[in-house]
């Protein structure tokens, strides 16, 4: 049985091929708890054989437990865990009771790896979040920063205001290749390495359900929520054209359909490692894994599996928009699993010509103006520069990462005034360098690109606080 391969992630050696836990939200949805003994047995045996990487979350059951006790035993293993807190003010008093309830679930000093993730990049407190982390980490209780779900945009904003990240942790197969689009340049200039989860789209890749008919009803949450990625990807008949290209392969090298789906994503040079979801106590496939390891894909190889992809179509949009933009890639096809609201940003509050919004910075008290305002239908909203609370500059060397920011604060302002960023009809941007088009340019299309809001540029001496670039926007607000 070949060992897993080993990759980096900043400080921290883990498995190419991590043991992931979500499985134990499913084993537990209906209140029975798995015992933590049985199950960190389970888990002894993943690390025994080399697979000695888990991922999990604050979300997944008693994952974060089962781990503590196989730690506890002595075990070497390195753990990654996720904090996702719902959208909401990120103090350093939030952001340390959140991590130290991972520390203590966890039984542990220091999380080796505390991936964060985020619902709504609306509600800018995440780059509050991830900077107090990056306190955190420098204090010694965690060892690495990752984030999961982060789209392309977001990816490249965090880096460019000084965030530490080592991981972002995505949706990758066969049938999901977005992660090999925008982000995968995104990370060969920031040298951020993906850990990809989804690779066998919950079983769905694997001989099982090769030649099978589209299943009527499916029980657990993992097949709910990716028989809905086979439906954005064109549906059951396309499907089954890739898993056939899958075992034209797998069949060639001897391995399994399953195997073939992983070692294409392990293929990608911005992969890391691949998350392979475990049932504990009721199945393991440790030996399948390990053929990951023990064959490679060839040119015949590729064009097999790119013939196949040519019957399917790509899943819309980003990583991370399945949890972010309708329609919701969630085994509920929504987030209630997640959140019983999204919580806003701002909120409007009335005017003495109508409803306006502010947003706290330092130039709104002394200038005297809103951030935007609604009369009459339509809502103009002021110059917004990339402000973090009242006056801290984000990412100041980086043109399109303050644009990713600022429109974030534009359509955050427009939700509060009952609009959306659909509803604009016209943008105003201001940059002070005329290298800074094309990247400010694109960061645009990336919202307006179907949108197509009229539109104006120009380059002017100087923004004042030293800013790159500075955007207004008018839209019109939808009747009632």
């Amino acid at each position: 049985m070949s060992a897993p391969d080993r990759a980096r992630l900043g400080s921290l050696e883990i498995s190419r091929a991590l043991t992931g836990l979500w499985q134990v939200a499913d084993m537990e949805k209906d209140g029975a708890v798995l015992d933590p003994e049985r199950a960190a047995d389970a888990l002894g045996a993943y690390a025994a054989a080399g697979f000695d990487s888990f991922d999990m979350a604050d979300h997944y059951g008693s994952a974060e437990i089962i781990a503590g006790r196989l730690l506890a035993r002595g075990t070497q293993a390195t753990v990654a865990t996720k904090w996702c807190p719902p959208p909401g003010p990120m103090t350093a008093e939030v952001v340390r009771a959140g991590v130290t309830e991972r520390l203590d679930r966890l039984g542990v000093d220091r999380v080796d790896l505390l991936q964060f993730h985020w619902w709504s990049f609306a509600h800018p407190a995440w780059l509050d979040a991830l900077h107090e982390m990056a306190r955190l980490r420098d204090e010694g209780l965690i060892g690495e920063i990752g984030v999961t779900n982060f789209d392309a945009a977001h990816l490249r904003l965090a880096v460019a205001d000084g965030v530490p990240l080592v991981s972002n942790q995505v949706s990758f197969s066969l049938l999901d290749r977005r992660a090999a689009g925008p982000l995968a340049e995104v990370c060969a200039a920031t040298g951020v390495r993906l850990l990809a989860y989804g690779t066998l789209c919950g079983g769905f890749l694997s001989e099982r359900w090769l030649g099978a008919p589209d299943p009527a009803g499916i029980g657990d949450w993992s097949k709910m929520k990716y028989r809905r990625f086979i439906a954005a990807a064109g549906g059951w008949d396309g499907f089954q054209r890739l898993m056939a290209a899958a075992a034209e392969v797998a069949a060639r090298h001897g391995v399994s359909v399953a195997n073939v789906a992983t070692r294409w994503v392990l293929a990608q040079p911005h992969v890391a490692g691949v998350i392979i979801g475990a049932r504990l106590g009721e199945r393991a496939h440790i030996a399948d894994n390990a053929r990951l390891f023990g064959f490679a894909l060839d040119a015949a190889d590729r064009a097999t599996l790119a013939a196949g992809f040519a019957a399917t179509s790509p899943v819309p949009g980003d990583c991370g928009d399945e949890y972010r933009k309708p329609p919701f890639l969630t085994a509920s096809g929504d987030l209630s699993h997640h959140l019983s609201e999204m919580p806003s940003a701002v909120r409007a509050r009335p005017g003495p010509r109508g409803p306006l919004v502010t947003t706290g910075t330092e130039w709104e008290e002394i200038a005297g103006y809103a951030r935007a305002r609604a009369d009459d239908g339509t809502i103009r909203v002021s110059g917004t520069t990339a402000t973090a609370g009242a006056d801290r500059v984000v990412a100041p060397d980086d043109a399109g990462a303050q644009t990713t920011f600022i429109l974030d604060r534009i359509g955050a302002s427009l939700d509060a005034l009952g609009a959306s960023l659909e509803d604009v009809v016209r943008t105003r941007i201001y940059i002070t360098d005329a290298r800074d088009v094309e990247a400010v340019s694109r960061a645009h299309g990336r919202v307006f690109g179907a949108i197509k809001p009229a539109n104006t540029l120009v380059v002017v001496a100087g923004l004042i606080g030293g800013y790159r670039v500075e955007i207004e926007a008018e839209a019109h607000r939808p009747a009632s």
